[in-house]
């Protein structure tokens, strides 16, 4: 079996893929992440995810890589990353009551042979009526400005859902495993 890198510097990503204790490394792409013109969310986290995997290709000529992107979507726009108090504040007063469409995109990379295997996992949340008081109260013992969306749904962020739906909880928080680890099979891996 080729070894396996997580093409990601998140600390998110690299918890998730450790629960499904099995070998791997990390290293951190370095791509353009810009969205191009008239490119759909869907198209734009699958081409990010093959990108990153493919961004360490040549560094790691003999591995599976895995690549992963995520965007949130309100209202057919794009959330990206608040990392501002006032960008997380105008999230979330946006997504009160609504439901906002996770997708994540996920790639595995045969660097050996240059196969992929590319596809988006969707996960909706549909959230809680909030009032200001609640998403300044959250924001302040959370500060989730480096999450798409402006929450962390592994932490006290889940209070602000009234349901959620999808095939896999996981890729809310950036790496679908459910998906992944078919992916893996397809390799040749054995999970468990």
């Amino acid at each position: 079996m080729l070894p396996l890198i997580l093409a990601s510097s998140s600390p998110y990503r690299r918890e998730l893929l450790s629960r499904l204790n099995i070998p791997f490394s990390c290293s951190s792409p370095d791509i353009d992440e810009s969205r191009h013109p008239d490119e759909t969310p869907i198209d734009l986290v699958k081409r990010l995810a093959l990108e990153k995997a493919h961004a360490l290709s040549s560094s790691h000529p003999q591995h599976l890589i895995i690549g992963s992107d995520q965007v949130a979507v309100l209202d057919q726009q794009v959330l990206g990353k608040p990392h501002t108090l006032e960008r997380a504040t105008d999230q979330l007063s946006a997504a009160s009551g609504k439901s906002v469409i996770f997708l994540t995109g996920l790639a595995l990379l045969n660097s050996a042979t240059g196969e992929h295997q590319v596809d988006c996992v969707p996960f909706t949340v549909h959230f809680r009526e909030l009032s200001p008081e609640q998403i300044q109260r959250y924001l302040e013992i959370e500060q989730p400005f480096d999450c798409a969306g402006s929450f962390k749904a592994e932490g006290i962020g889940v209070s602000l859902f009234r349901s959620t739906e999808g095939t896999d909880a996981n890729s809310l928080i950036g790496l679908p495993l459910i998906r992944l680890v078919d992916m893996l099979h397809n390799e040749g891996w054995k999970i468990p």
